[in-house]
């Protein structure tokens, strides 16, 4: 049988609770769906923990093939979806041993991961697994916040700091990290500094749109090149017309049809690993945040599927 299951296979409210059906085990599996359904270290809304099962339902309307990239992502990898880690709720770091042990675990047998937070602290124990097998990594980082500020209420980890922990942890290639898509006011005119003076390379909502995605784009492949690098995506780099289900809105962003080409461009890219964050199904009623979600997922099933077409070559 081909997955996922086409709607004249069984209705699209027919749902075994896996992202477009996918199945939970599949011989020589080279893509997984995983769930990090962690958020108490959010700073303001709370309920992304419900994030990964409002995406997989969202998803049950999305169809196989992509029709820009030419694949069936699903299929031509093989792709499961593993289910969520069972984080513990009131402990962030038991939570990130859970995950860091469950995405080392696909690292390892060469899965390439796809997270589904929660809150941009899972991003952390992400890094920490992709460290592990592949050293110091590159980054690919799309919010509207660095995530960069040391402590909240003396409190060091936290959704706005899993960056600097990363960092200071050697997880990251600094000059290789690009925060994209920064935006919103600010408690500080230094507020943006911490991202600096790590090394990293932020390019601001102003700047995008006066140089252009293809401009950030050319420079990226030169800085970061083939070195192996972790894409992570906070729902809130879009903006709220298209994105109402987050927890911290910030006007002024893109839309979805102008982050969906942005992300289609990043084909060149050895992207070791993918996390989608911050969604909140509970401020989103008409679930177009979540479906946003889906077809993001989608979009990196598709560069996922690129990348090891090309290698198998």
């Amino acid at each position: 049988m081909k997955y996922p299951l086409s709607p004249d296979v069984k209705p699209e409210f027919c749902t075994s609770g896996t992202f477009m059906r996918l199945p939970v085990e599949r011989e020589n599996a080279k893509l997984a769906i995983i769930g990090m359904p962690f958020d108490t270290a959010a700073s303001f809304k709370v309920g992304a923990r419900f994030a990964p099962q409002a995406i997989r339902q969202s998803s049950m309307t999305l169809f196989p093939y992509h029709p820009v990239h030419k694949v069936f992502p699903f299929e031509d990898t093989n792709a499961i979806d593993v289910g969520d880690i069972s984080v513990v709720p009131h402990n962030i770091h038991r939570s990130y041993q859970l995950i860091e042990a469950a995405v080392s675990d696909l690292m390892n047998k060469n899965i390439i991961p796809i997270g589904l937070g929660g809150d941009h602290s899972v991003t952390l124990a992400n890094l920490r697994a992709a460290a592990k097998k592949y050293g110091p990594v590159a980054m690919i980082h799309f919010d509207s916040h660095t995530d960069t500020w040391d402590t909240y209420y003396d409190e060091k980890y936290w959704h706005g700091s899993p960056f600097i922990r990363a960092y200071e942890e050697g997880l990251l290639i600094p000059e290789k990290v690009f925060q994209i898509g920064i935006r919103g006011t600010l408690n500080d005119p230094g507020d943006l500094d911490a991202s600096y003076e790590l090394g990293y390379k932020v390019v601001t909502t102003p700047e995008l749109s006066e140089r252009g995605f293809a401009d950030v784009l050319r420079e990226m492949k030169e800085v970061i090149g083939d070195t192996p690098c972790f894409l992570t995506f906070d729902i809130d780099f879009v903006d709220p017309s298209c994105a109402p289900g987050t927890g911290t809105l910030e006007v002024g962003g893109f839309s979805s049809l102008e982050t969906l080409k942005m992300v289609r461009s990043l084909t060149d890219f050895n992207f070791i690993g993918y996390d989608l964050v911050e969604v909140l199904p509970s401020y989103d009623p008409t679930g177009i945040t979540s479906l946003l979600a889906a077809t993001l997922v989608h979009e990196f099933a598709s560069l996922a599927t690129l990348k090891i077409k090309k290698e198998t070559v």
